[in-house]
């Protein structure tokens, strides 16, 4: 089966013109692709810049894109904005909201600032329409109360630029133990927000025995979350070249099933907690994950630094184009989110 699939995804991959990189075990020059995959590497060297970090300097980031286009066409996207003056993993000052007509040139809407939820640091955002009331859902994740990383949700507004930094409140968190020594998730961060048959899912990083994993909750209002299978029990594994981290990244409708967008770093890459690039599963259920991608990562910085960083990818269908935003690395080790356009045809 996973055979078939592979082959079915491939063929889509070769005559939509999307482009993978082979990544070597080390941190040394990307110059081996695995054969399975096809090298097309010209298309992912093609690139818009969507937004620069605010300062052109090494750890300063722009990054984390959500996107969402409502029904009149307009593109909405929610990002984390990252400064190294602040202390690792509290380094996300700020969720900045941005419209656009094209999808590609955008204008700053709103900034909700850490200081104003109140809140210690911010990464991944998560934006998305209501289907019933077509208002705007706002999700984002931090420290709560300077505490455990939750997933955290603002009151939903009919206007992105309405958003109420002080509606923020923990939807999904870190349950109690049951017993001293218990294996338990300590945190979860980075949702990825989809509705789909009926119901949300949310797909979150979960900080569990000092590792990165998936992990799968649904709602049916996206307010109370509950966990798919067991709460410790993550939707993908540590292997191969994903082997340090996996987390999760996006989803795309097929019809058929879905590609399971999904990220991840390997143990002997140089910093490996940042140095995170982009693979690809596929799932019926949307809980069982087929890893496609088991050579090596299907994307990674074509102008890297000490980082080949490629993360926090959004994909969506435009008309009858992939379109991906993604957090990429630069060769000043600083990021900025870039949008890269694939044929579908």
């Amino acid at each position: 089966m996973q055979k078939i699939i592979l082959n079915f995804f491939l063929s889509f991959i070769l005559s939509s013109g999307i482009c993978f990189h082979g990544f070597t075990q080390t941190n040394k020059e990307i110059s081996k692709t695995d054969a399975s995959y096809g090298f097309i590497p010209q298309n992912f060297l093609q690139y818009d810049v969507i937004l620069e970090p605010d300062k052109n300097q090494p750890e300063w980031w722009a990054g984390a894109p959500s996107v969402v286009q409502d029904k009149e066409g307009i593109f909405w996207l929610a990002c984390r904005m990252r400064s190294p003056d602040f202390p690792r993993s509290l380094r996300g000052y700020e969720i900045r909201i941005l419209k656009s007509i094209d999808g590609i040139h955008f204008t700053s809407v709103i900034s909700i600032p850490r200081e104003s939820v109140p809140i210690p640091g911010f990464e991944r955002p998560a934006i998305l329409i209501d289907p019933i009331t077509n208002k705007f859902k706002l999700y984002a994740c931090g420290p709560w109360q300077n505490k455990s990383w939750c997933i955290i949700k603002f009151d939903d507004a009919d206007d992105p630029g309405h958003f109420i930094p002080s509606t923020a409140r923990p939807v999904i968190q870190p349950r109690e133990k049951k017993y001293e020594r218990e294996i338990t998730v300590k945190a979860y961060k980075d949702p990825f927000i989809l509705f789909t048959n009926g119901k949300y899912h949310a797909y979150v990083t979960g900080y569990i025995r000092e590792n990165e994993r998936i992990f799968h909750f649904t709602s049916s209002d996206g307010e109370s979350w509950q966990p798919v299978g067991e709460i410790t029990e993550p939707a993908m594994d540590l292997t191969g070249w994903h082997n340090f981290f996996i987390r999760p990244a996006s989803v795309i409708p097929l019809g058929i099933g879905y590609f399971f967008i999904y990220e991840g770093s390997h143990t002997s890459w140089y910093d490996p907690v940042y140095n995170i690039t982009t693979g690809i599963g596929f799932t019926f259920d949307l809980h069982h994950i087929i890893d496609l991608t088991e050579a090596g990562p299907l994307a990674v910085s074509s102008t890297p630094g000490n980082f080949h960083t490629w993360r926090y990818s959004h994909w969506i269908k435009v008309q009858n184009e992939l379109w991906i935003y993604a957090e990429v690395a630069r060769e000043n080790d600083s990021n900025e989110i870039r949008l890269f356009r694939m044929k579908m045809e």
